[in-house]
């Protein structure tokens, strides 16, 4: 006999039953609508498809990953097609990345973004985009033109909100009035803008000197900011001198004398204020700093080729999908008409390829970190301002902001000659943080600027207006192409010529056998001061008087040592005669890398096997220092039994890693939140290895004690000590009792969140876009630099955001792999498809050749006029 669905239920439960499964057919449902939708935007990549516009039958191979391969018989049809597959994969990534750099994000996303379009369209990156199109080279304006065309084309054929991605899809239900504008060669220079806020240089750290000095004297704020260790950790270019007007590798090096230091306090709550404009952006927070690079590249005499070996893994924060795209961009027929064979990581919005290597050259980059941007205090009143007791007119223009379902929104910009008026973009400094007054200038000259937001004893106001390099229009667009078609070192330091901003470490090496390093950028000559402080704008005595020529930049070309390291550690010794700046990182990671190359020297041949572990050396910098100290100190039975034989490394099953970190992170909370402000230790980097490193033989230092205890005086034995307590305590609290079974790699996860949605505070959206948590090794300021802030927690909140090894000898030897995948469409296969190889340190072939090519090839699409 048949029994009736819920005839077995009681009655009261059957309409509970039946509601359950009205509510599962729903959710079927609607999962079948959701993956109709998902599906309905993934990109074909087999068979044949109509591009009006082109020249000649184009074709793009993909392998397994879904990296593109794209062969075309002109540059036209090359950068046209390279502008529609990046649509293909990633339109949503690029229409949201031009609606950021616009200041336009409230379009989208209504007033919630609001506050991040006041800060960039004050900055004005846009504004500064298209000041940049006229100064560009004829051939790098044509390619950004044929890229335009080819993102408009994919742009024609996908009309609908479900046609483009889901983010479109899931942006409809709020806002179903949107739709994207065509593409336009300043959407794809704004977005450089963006890149180099992510990498300016130590605006940060002149931010938290200001902070730090309202509540503790300036020569203890000094304390903080150690000098580089020059005597333990070796710069980039350890030879070499400025002569005649140039840099020569072989001159001697004379040490220079003293510059004159200006140094300067700015009210902190402004600062604060300042401080915040990046996290707005999601690029810093309170750690930006610490957000560095890796790479090197070792010459033929110490590999097994007898042909150099080059690795890079830039350091950025993680999101899903990866700020890289892997691309190949392929002339038929190499010629002086057509000259790309190029392989590498793209953006998505931009032609060319940023890092990678042709069929001669490979190149990588890292943050160079000069000092490009300085904070002016000004004294103003209404729209004026004072210079050398003379008070000028600001410029001005309104603003206006789009802001879905409300009205817009007017905003004032006011700029003085040194840039645009910050402190009040996210509400007056008066409003936002009143506090006590300013010291300006040379520590205890007491030259009061006044409190910020109030008028000061000449009855003025304060006001801070930020100059920076990259506000200025430039030409570094024309260095992606020029890198791309480079054959010799001349022509690669050409390229690196036109690299304005962001200023990067640019490494070298060829099938010829050469390494080599430029540091390029647009670096300003100041006339008094080193930026290390807001400066007096009302002076007119610290102004910048030029830029240090790019023939006196430091450079390197097949040095002696057989290899080249850089890592934002510093570029050349305390000799060199121009100034790029005193905010370095500390030289951990690099000192490191320059450790690991010397051991492998006399073991035999270095390898891709070599560069690969190089780049997954996950030891702890401070552990070696800091751990006799700790056991010195009375330590825990955790400490002597988990440091005992512990080879200082950071792996994802380590247990004296995990006990290691959180004895850190209490250590730099216990001594230093007491008397620093919301900044705090700032992340816990490398700066401060070398702080605490300076206090572990100061037992008595003032900063060991903590002063908010009464009728006592705390010593590093004490917080040494408390700090172990700490950490035993919260482990055995988030990990267990059995200190044997605790694993850094259940405190340092990563989740991989999607930019826009996967913020959003609904979990079924968000579960549409983020995937993790990884599990993973490493650490900040490791080699394997999987960052964390001691401020907040363990999870990683930056990560290499790829890594790459290129072979010289064979370069289908190259490995590669990104953070996530080649695309932005979620569910596809190559969504996240990356992340285990990326997390386990492993790595995909890296195909030069249309031989190998071809043989890895699984989709081929071509595009037809």
């Amino acid at each position: 006999m048949r029994i009736a669905p819920f005839a077995r239920f009681p009655r009261p439960l059957r309409w509970g039953a039946r509601i359950l499964t009205a509510v599962l057919v729903l959710a079927l449902l609607l999962a079948g609508v959701v993956t109709w939708t998902v599906r309905r935007s993934f990109p074909q990549l087999d068979g044949e498809l109509r591009l009006p516009g082109l020249s000649a039958k184009v074709t793009v191979l993909r392998d397994r990953y879904g990296i593109p391969q794209i062969y075309a018989d002109n540059p036209h049809d090359l950068f046209m097609a390279q502008g529609y597959v990046h649509a293909q994969d990633r339109f949503w990534e690029m229409d949201f990345r031009r609606k950021t750099t616009a200041g336009r994000l409230s379009e989208l996303f209504g007033a919630s973004t609001l506050q991040v379009d006041k800060v960039v369209r004050t900055l004005g990156w846009r504004r500064t985009a298209e000041r940049e199109v006229p100064l560009l080279h004829p051939e790098t304006r044509r390619s950004l033109d044929d890229y335009a065309a080819g993102v408009n084309a994919w742009m024609g054929q996908h009309q609908g909100f479900a046609d483009r991605s889901l983010e479109f899809a899931v942006l409809k239900l709020t806002n179903g009035s949107y739709t994207p504008e065509p593409w336009t060669p300043v959407d794809s220079l704004a977005w450089l803008k963006a890149m180099a806020w992510d990498l300016r240089s130590n605006m940060d750290d002149e931010l938290e000197r200001a902070i730090d000095a309202s509540t503790v004297p300036v020569d203890r704020v000094k304390e903080l900011f150690p000098a580089y260790p020059f005597d333990r950790h070796q710069p980039i270019v350890t030879a070499g001198a400025v002569r005649d007007g140039a840099f020569s590798a072989t001159a001697p090096v004379t040490k220079t004398s003293e510059r004159a230091t200006v140094s300067s306090r700015t009210l902190a709550e402004v600062s604060r204020t300042l401080r915040a404009v990046p996290s707005l952006l999601g690029t810093g927070g309170a750690d930006h700093a610490g957000i560095g690079s890796n790479s090197w590249v070792v010459d033929g005499a110490h590999t097994g080729t007898g042909k150099p070996l080059l690795a890079n893994d830039p350091h950025l924060g993680p999101r899903i999908p990866s700020i890289w795209y892997q691309a190949g961009l392929h002339c038929r027929v190499k010629s002086a008409a057509c000259p790309y064979e190029v392989v590498g990581y793209t953006f998505s919005g931009l032609p060319g390829v940023v890092i990678g290597h042709n069929d001669r050259v490979a190149w990588g980059f890292t943050n160079l970190g000069p000092d490009v941007a300085d904070l002016y205090v000004e004294h103003t009143k209404g729209d004026t301002y004072e210079v050398k007791g003379t008070w000028l007119p600001m410029e001005t223009r309104t603003e206006e902001i789009k802001v879905a379902g409300r009205p817009s929104e007017k905003l004032v910009v006011r700029s003085t000659k040194h840039g645009p008026v910050v402190s009040g973009v996210l509400g007056s400094a008066k409003d936002a943080l009143p506090g006590a007054a300013a010291n300006v200038g040379e520590p205890g000259t007491g030259d009061k600027a006044g409190e910020p937001g109030k008028l000061a004893a000449g009855g003025h106001d304060v006001e801070i207006a930020l100059r920076w390099t990259a506000l200025d229009p430039g030409g570094t667009a024309n260095a992606l192409l020029a890198l791309n078609t480079a054959s010799n070192f001349d022509q690669f330091r050409k390229a690196a010529s036109y690299f304005e901003a962001p200023a990067q470490n640019m490494i070298y090496a060829d099938v010829d056998g050469n390494i080599g390093y430029q540091a390029p950028g647009r670096i300003p000559v100041r006339s008094k001061g080193d930026g290390q402080w807001p400066a007096r704008g009302w002076t007119g005595d610290e102004e910048w008087t030029g830029f240090i020529p790019f023939a006196e930049l430091p450079m390197a070309y097949n040095p002696p040592e057989g290899f080249i390291a850089t890592a934002n550690n510093a570029a050349i010794g305390p000799g060199y005669s121009r100034f790029l700046t005193s905010d370095w990182s500390y030289g951990y990671r690099s000192q490191r890398i320059v450790d690991r190359i010397k051991q492998a020297i006399p073991q035999g041949k270095i390898t891709v096997e070599t560069m690969r572990s190089i780049q997954m050396d996950s030891a702890n910098g401070i552990a070696p220092v800091l751990v006799p100290y700790l056991l010195r100190a009375g330590g825990t039975p955790e400490a002597k039994n988990l440091f005992g034989s512990w080879d200082f490394g950071q792996g994802r099953d380590s247990a004296p890693a995990a006990y290691f970190n959180a004895v850190w992170s209490h250590l730099l909370q216990r001594t230093f939140d007491d008397e620093l402000p919301e900044t705090g230790h700032a992340g816990g980097g490398d700066r401060w290895y070398e702080v605490v490193r300076s206090l572990l033989d100061k037992p008595a230092d003032r900063w060991w004690d903590d002063v908010r205890t009464k009728d006592k005086v705390e010593t590093r034995d004490d917080m040494l000590a408390a700090a172990m307590a700490d950490a035993t305590k919260e482990l055995r609290t988030r990990l267990g009792d059995s200190p044997k079974d605790w694993r850094w790699g259940d405190l340092h996860t990563l989740e991989l969140t999607n930019e826009t949605f996967g913020t959003s505070g609904i979990g079924p959206i968000e579960w549409l876009f983020n995937r993790g948590p990884l599990r993973l090794a490493g650490g900040k300021d490791a080699v394997d630099a999987t960052g964390w802030d001691a401020t907040v927690g363990y999870e990683v909140n930056w990560v290499p955001s790829m890594r790459m090894v290129a072979d010289l000898a064979d370069l289908d030897r190259s490995r590669w792999a990104n953070l996530t995948g080649a695309s932005g469409h979620a569910f596809h296969a190559n969504y996240d498809d990356q992340a285990p190889l990326w997390a386990d340190g492993e790595s995909a072939p890296m195909r030069q050749t249309e031989r190998a090519v071809r043989a890895d090839a699984v989709n081929t699409l071509r595009l037809v006029p």
